[in-house]
């Protein structure tokens, strides 16, 4: 059972939806019993990163996360949810993560050219940074297509990159260490493309 983790933020019911057409149960759930219980959790998240950060804090959530990932427990982080996985972002401020993963979540303008339009949104091609794919991408090619809605991105963590896309620069798509995964696109709206990536998740 896969439990996507409910705290008022995110794309909750696209989620579970696409997990359960591929056939995988999953739960909606903010009950720490219940994440606890499941073999795998999803963190989801749209919106602003200080509002969210607070919002997972909020009764513990954040930290019933923390404990279960450094247990060993596989975990997804899609977009904002990918982002909280870091330890600090720059959005409006400088705020606190959940310090997973190190990095540093910093806005994509300065870094491409100032005709690209802000947010990035559209569909872009996966290109792995190694030889050896990352989990997540078990049914996954290079090239293959994603869908990305985002002005932020992971920074400073070359050691856990293991996709990026291009968008006037090579920006992180997609993370991993050991047991923790993140995706800064939606596989929830890839088509066919995120499904597979959702499936080789759910198979860790």
């Amino acid at each position: 059972m896969i439990a996507i983790i409910d705290y008022g933020v995110g794309n909750l019911f696209s989620l579970c939806s696409s997990l359960k057409y591929i056939g995988r149960d999953a739960v909606i759930t903010s009950d720490a019993e219940t994440i606890i219980k499941c073999d795998k959790m999803l963190l989801p998240g749209v919106g602003a990163f200080a509002d969210a950060a607070r919002k997972l804090r909020a009764g513990g959530l954040g930290d019933i996360v923390v404990q279960e990932a450094r247990r060993g427990k596989p975990l997804l982080g899609v977009c904002l949810g990918m982002q909280l996985l870091f330890e600090t972002s720059l959005e409006f401020g400088r705020h606190e993560g959940l310090g997973l993963l190190h990095g540093v979540v910093s806005p994509i303008r300065p870094l491409i050219p100032e005709d690209y339009k802000i947010p990035h949104i559209g569909w872009n091609a996966l290109r792995f940074v190694s030889r050896e794919k990352s989990p997540i991408f078990k049914y996954t090619n290079e090239g293959e297509y994603v869908y990305f809605v985002h002005s932020y991105h992971a920074d400073n963590c070359e050691q856990v990159i293991v996709a990026t896309a291009e968008y006037g620069s090579h920006l992180t798509a997609a993370v991993g260490y050991d047991n923790i995964f993140g995706t800064q696109f939606h596989p929830e709206k890839s088509g066919e493309t995120g499904l597979n990536i959702l499936r080789a998740f759910a198979e860790i």
